[in-house]
């Protein structure tokens, strides 16, 4: 499998295996370590898109990043050290200057937790339109053709 995961039926799917510094005390993943995961997830994702946040970045001089701008999360089950968790990020809702993104983190057909995530395509601290590529793609659920 691609170190990036892959897209299926308009998902994206990647692995992430826990290790000892992802969990707490009792070995048992630390809450704040799956939002690490899924932004991991939503980079792979975009990636896998076409879309390259450091040449996006550092693109017209202010720079282009997506940040989140608002996030409604559920824990349901724990997960613990060597466990292997898919992350499946999916985009629920494409607008303008802004991507709803529904987010599973799952070990197995156990669901561990589920996010919605809002992120906002900013530069220079102002929404910018997604490029319509990137809007296209997520909208299909599909890669990217390679012009573009």
């Amino acid at each position: 499998m691609n170190l990036d995961g892959f897209i299926r039926s308009g998902a994206h799917h990647m692995q992430v295996r826990v290790y000892f510094e992802d969990t707490d005390f009792s070995q048992i993943v630390y809450h704040a370590n799956y939002l690490r995961f899924m932004e991991r997830g939503r980079t792979n994702y975009l990636r896998l898109l076409g879309t390259d946040h450091r040449e996006l970045f550092e693109e017209g001089g202010s720079g282009f990043a997506f940040v989140v701008r608002s996030m409604k999360i559920d824990y349901f089950k724990p997960a613990y050290m060597d466990d292997v968790i898919d992350v499946i990020t999916a985009p629920e809702e494409v607008r303008g200057a802004s991507i709803t993104l529904h987010q599973q983190c799952k070990r197995g057909v156990d669901l561990l937790v589920e996010a919605y995530v809002r992120v906002a395509f900013v530069s220079g601290g102002k929404a910018q339109r997604i490029p319509k590529y990137l809007r296209d793609a997520m909208e299909a659920g599909t890669l990217p053709s390679p012009s573009g």
